[in-house]
């Protein structure tokens, strides 16, 4: 037991060095590349605890899903120079924030799976630009 105690330990230690390296190294562009990625995961998390009906475990993936659409997602939009598209992610990023709310009080998969249909195309036109002809930096 103590041995799978410090292996679990190691491996979350390496796993934690490995995503500070990864986020320390990435370009803004990659950066919210991994929000998406952490949301989807996130989402994924959620629906699969509220299926086996593991509460807490639903909650805190809920909790990490709602924290990157608002502290991840939410606060990195420029809604000073971003225009329109700007403002209705603005918009969208609180309605789906609002859904994530309402899907872990009221144990509802179809409002983790809106959350899902609505984020997915925003996440698919992140991915398809690319940084180089965009002008972003890598």
């Amino acid at each position: 037991m103590f041995a799978s105690a410090v292996s679990r330990s190691a491996s979350n230690a390496y796993r934690s060095v490995g995503m500070e390296t990864s986020v320390s190294s990435a370009s803004p562009h990659r950066l919210v590349a991994m929000l998406f990625d952490g949301l989807s995961d996130a989402l994924a998390r959620a629906r699969g605890a509220m299926q086996a009906g593991q509460i807490a475990d639903k909650g805190r993936a809920i909790g990490h899903a709602v924290r990157i659409v608002e502290e991840g997602l939410r606060s990195s939009l420029n809604l000073d120079d971003g225009g329109a598209v700007a403002a209705d992610l603005n918009r969208l990023y609180g309605y789906v924030a609002l859904r994530l709310t309402h899907a872990n009080l009221h144990n509802d998969a179809a409002a983790l799976q809106e959350c899902s249909d609505l984020i997915e195309p925003v996440r698919s036109a992140w991915l398809a630009i690319d940084p180089a002809r965009a002008g972003v930096a890598r």
